[in-house]
């Protein structure tokens, strides 16, 4: 075997993206190993990573546009029908209706990122200001209170796992769903040494919380009552880092008198929690030379959630552990995911528009609203909101109801089936991709791949499709205005810069679509047909400029290379180096100049957080008695992913995508492992495998994310793999700020199914399996 049969790339199931090297044969993914030239993983790879080639390879691909009939099917069309159709179309309600109402639903599914700009550049040429993203079903609240504790919601934690002494995870399981570099790698490490420590806070055993020092088995959805518990314990035990305090923060007063307030004990009793293991938590906080805290979806989709992460920082700055090794810290950006849109609100739902996202959970009224400015055409790009989006059956509403709805995906996804036109997409392995989850401090990471198969017949990648849509609707320069740009890129980058100067200064109106000028210039020039990564040049030439020395320090400039030199040094570095590279390595003062206040002082004390906290009530943890369990609807598991993985064959266990239950609620119910029951909140009703499992606190339910999604059978019918959990969730049952869904925390009750649907429920199992046996 020689190595030249393996080419590098970068996983695409979670936002680490580790590097990997992939084995081709006759244009097929075959084999899958981890890149151990890759400066991040260093040749790490967990479980899910092995089994990309059933997301490259399936036969539920898309090879042509689709637009659809008046009876709901698809005809086959020509890229230039699409593309002129859909061009009069936008015109046609553009100038009845102006920019707003468009909007972009994603830009970017998990990994597949280098469309992303390409797309927002084409939706703002046509003066469309917000999106819809999944990272605002998530993450928002946690930005927003980002925002207002360090000057911009573009401001960043992240972890120091590798050099702590106490490890504190609250609602996270690293060991499955990672969310760090070399997650289980980090937590043996952690286990084997005595000098280190582990807490874990989660309702539930998981895998993580086997290995724990402590773990505290909270009641799903009183995450806050704990955190806030162990708030005031630290306060009333003057066990703050109150010389940290002094010269880093403001407000400190402010939040202590407010915790001083809580009654520990009722509190830690809303949790189920003993005041022992309170007590044992702040002993372990406070014996801990570095603590760093990692957080994720359970506490950020959980009740109270931007409150949730309010707590978590705090945890975090009264204990003083920030800014040093092994604690957590800010990091630098190549490209900032999100935007800083402090104070801004959606005209037409009211929301509060946060990192310039706006929420799933509100585009049903964004579209069904009588307003003005309702939206009216979507471009959905790589993303499913007929899935992920809470309450399908609204989304599917406003779906129905748009003027114009287009989906560019790989595959006839939920959504896709309600649209106008379907786009296929190259896959993410059949165009050149980067990654934008770069969260790493002190040395921060990014990855440019190029294609390792030939592209689908039939598929286009996402820049060219934003590219041939921007010129039939006239936002980008034709072909000749750019062959002057073109040429000076050929000629040398100094001059390319020179010339694109110019160029968007004598074109105002080419600003918004500058991405998708950069593709079809500068991109002209770039190796391994890397043109996408065009629109990183800007980028590292903003960062060079910014942060000289951390530059420098990551790619081993010669001192030779002068400053207004270091850009391009860097862009050359991120394109050329197919196992990726460094873009930053910064000392840890670094951190405080990430803050954006001008004093670099942490703002602890929020008004609308300190309120909020005030008017906690522990009943509100009590369960509905209609609805008395608790389901966390979207868990990680070993063989789950996100919704890119279309064809069941994939997992090797949990098939069905089970309910997993407490064996005592099973009983109780008159049920046995692996029976068909019912699962149902005040939306509708599913029927679900049951699987018993003792790690669950009674009470609790849980089912996986990545299932709900249709496949086509062997008999060419398409059949439903799992549970399409978003038909039990609720628009309305979401964060009060930043919008984001409870997906963790949905009241359900819990039956027998009757014969009918157990019946119905087995056949269309058997149906699906024995077509994956077949293959």
């Amino acid at each position: 075997m020689s190595s030249s049969e393996w080419q590098k790339t970068a996983c695409n199931l979670c936002y680490l993206n580790c590097g990997l090297e992939v084995k081709v044969e006759n244009g097929r993914m075959v084999k899958v190993r981890g890149d151990r030239e890759s400066p991040k993983s260093q040749g790490y790879l967990c479980n899910k990573a092995s089994r990309i080639p059933y997301y490259a390879h399936h036969a539920d691909r898309l090879t042509s546009p689709l637009r659809r009939r008046a009876d709901g099917g698809f005809d086959a069309i020509t890229w230039d029908a699409a593309i002129a159709e859909i061009a009069e179309r936008v015109r046609t309600i553009h100038a009845a209706h102006g920019g707003a109402a468009f909007t972009l639903y994603g830009g970017g599914g998990q990994g597949n990122h280098a469309g992303g700009p390409h797309a927002r550049g084409f939706m703002q040429g046509l003066g469309s200001r917000y999106r819809f993203n999944a990272l605002a079903q998530e993450k928002t609240g946690d930005f927003w209170v980002n925002g207002r504790l360090f000057g911009s919601q573009t401001c960043h934690a992240t972890e120091d796992i590798h050099h702590c002494d106490l490890l504190l995870a609250i609602g996270c399981n690293p060991w499955v769903a990672h969310g760090f570099v070399n997650a289980r790698d980090q937590l043996n490490h952690i286990r084997k040494d005595e000098t280190r420590k582990l807490i874990v806070i989660d309702p539930r055993r998981t895998e993580t919380a086997e290995l724990a020092d402590l773990h505290i088995a909270v009641r799903p959805g009183a995450d806050t009552f704990l955190m806030g518990a162990l708030l005031a314990t630290l306060i009333r035990r003057d066990a703050i880092d109150r010389a940290f305090l002094d010269e880093h923060t403001e407000g400190y007063e402010m939040v202590r008198d407010a915790l001083l307030l809580i009654p520990v004990e009722a509190w830690a009793d809303a949790a189920d929690v003993t005041l022992a293991d309170v007590s044992r938590c702040v002993d372990m906080i406070l014996a801990a030379k570095a603590m760093v805290v990692r957080v994720e979806l359970g506490i950020q989709q959980g009740v109270n959630s931007t409150l949730n992460s309010y707590l978590e920082k705090l945890l975090i700055m009264l204990t003083g552990s920030f800014g040093r090794p092994g604690t957590n810290q800010l990091h630098s950006w190549l490209v900032p995911l999100w935007m800083n849109t402090p104070g801004e609100f959606h005209p037409v739902t009211g929301v509060e528009v946060i990192g310039g996202l706006l929420p799933p959970n509100s585009f049903p009224k964004a579209v069904l609203s009588d307003h003005p400015q309702r939206l009216r055409a979507v471009f959905v790009d790589s993303n499913n909101p007929a899935n992920t989006a809470a309450d399908t059956h609204q989304v599917e509403d406003a779906l129905r109801a748009l003027e114009l709805l287009v989906v560019t995906d790989v595959a006839m996804t939920e959504t896709a089936a309600f649209a106008h036109y379907v786009l296929p997409a190259s896959s993410q392995f059949e165009k050149t991709e980067f990654t934008l989850f770069n969260f790493e401090f002190p040395t921060n990471y990014f990855h440019v791949r190029s294609p390792v198969l030939p592209a689908l017949p039939g598929t286009l990648p996402e820049p060219e499709i934003y590219t041939r849509l921007a010129r039939a609707v006239g936002l980008l320069p034709a072909d000749k205005d750019l062959a002057a740009l073109r040429r000076a890129a050929l000629r040398s980058r100094s001059d390319f810069a020179k010339a694109f100067g110019r160029f968007m200064k004598e074109n105002p109106n080419a600003a918004p679509v500058a991405a998708l000028v950069l593709y079809n210039t500068l991109g002209a020039t770039l190796p391994d047909r890397t043109a996408p990564a065009a629109v990183l040049w800007p980028a590292t030439q903003a960062l060079a400029a910014r942060s000289p020395q951390a530059v420098r320090r990551a790619i081993d400039a010669p001192a030779a290379v002068p400053d207004e030199m270091l850009g391009e040094a860097l862009f050359d570095a991120v394109i050329n180096k197919r196992q990726g590279t460094a873009f930053a390595h910064h000392d840890l003062e670094d951190v405080w100049s990430f803050i954006e206040y001008p004093d670099r002082k942490i703002r602890l004390a929020i008004p609308e957080m300190l309120d909020w906290l005030a008017r906690l009530d522990p009943a509100q943890v009590r369960p509905s008695p209609d609805f008395p369990f608790i389901l966390a609807a979207g868990q990680r598991r070993m063989y789950n992913a996100n919704q890119i993985f279309r064809d069941p064959a994939w997992r090797r266990d949990d098939p069905d995508g089970a309910l997993l239950v407490h064996p005592q609620d099973l009983a109780a119910l008159g049920s046995q492992d692996g029976d068909w029951v019912a699962v149902e909140s005040d939306k509708a009703r599913l029927i679900v495998r049951a699987q018993a499992d003792d790690s669950m606190r009674p009470g609790q339910l849980a089912l996986p994310h990545g299932f709900g999604q249709a496949y086509p059978s062997a008999d060419g019918k398409r059949l439903t793999n799992g549970p399409r959990i978003n038909l039990l969730t609720a628009c309305d049952n979401r964060d009060p700020i930043a919008g984001t869904p409870y997906h963790k925390h949905v009241p359900v009750r819990l039956e027998r199914a009757t014969a009918i649907e157990t019946l119905e429920a087995e056949e269309n199992s058997r149906c699906i399996h024995a077509r994956v046996a077949a293959e």
